[in-house]
């Protein structure tokens, strides 16, 4: 039996020089910046005021993921690599302007990543992350430390929406959602919530 206050936190990593730029990015391992380490610092007081119940942390293996999680103030208890960003495939480091040169109209949520990871795909991983944190929430909460495009797949997959509708829910360096019940029913209960460090 889950407990009626159980959370799940999904915290997106602080900003890095690909973020800054709309450069799309998943298996290029890339630092925080200045700015990004400033903003994972700033959740640190946000989280401890959550008062979560002795909350299992759980990051992508990606570098900016779990500096973003050990400057919060949060001890990585694992970490997965089904938690790692939506595989881009041949898209990987180039902006939405530059992918529209050849693929008009292209977002993510709606059209294939030549060479990367298919939309079932990530629901798979997604469902499966969210398998694996449901059952840890009758005895603790969850903190998840990830990336914005796959953070925003578990959200649409928590209220039984397809992954292409993670597309309805904005998600900012070092920003974080919360994800609870309210009579046995899931619900979002913050969203994209974060502290402008710059």
């Amino acid at each position: 039996m889950i407990a009626p206050n159980a959370r799940l936190v999904l915290l997106r990593h602080g900003e890095t020089e690909w973020s800054l730029s709309g450069r799309h990015t998943s298996t290029t391992d890339l630092p925080l910046t200045a700015v990004g380490e400033r903003q994972a610092r700033a959740v640190a007081p946000i989280l401890a005021g959550l008062g979560l119940r002795r909350p299992l942390v759980i990051s992508s293996p990606r570098l900016r993921a779990v500096h973003t999680a050990e400057l919060a103030g949060m001890r990585v208890d694992r970490q997965w690599d089904d938690l790692v960003e939506w595989g881009y495939g041949s898209y990987e480091g180039l902006t939405t302007d530059q992918i529209h040169e050849v693929a008009p109209h292209w977002t993510v949520w709606t059209h294939p990543c030549p060479d990367g990871e298919s939309p079932e795909s990530v629901q798979g991983r997604a469902d499966t992350v969210l398998h694996i944190a449901v059952a840890q929430l009758d005895e603790r909460d969850v903190v998840l430390f990830g990336h914005g495009h796959f953070s925003r797949a578990m959200i649409a997959r928590w209220i039984d929406l397809p992954v292409r509708e993670g597309r309805r829910f904005a998600l900012s360096a070092a920003a974080y959602t919360v994800l609870g019940y309210e009579h046995g029913n899931r619900q979002i209960v913050a969203h994209n919530v974060n502290v402008d460090s710059r």
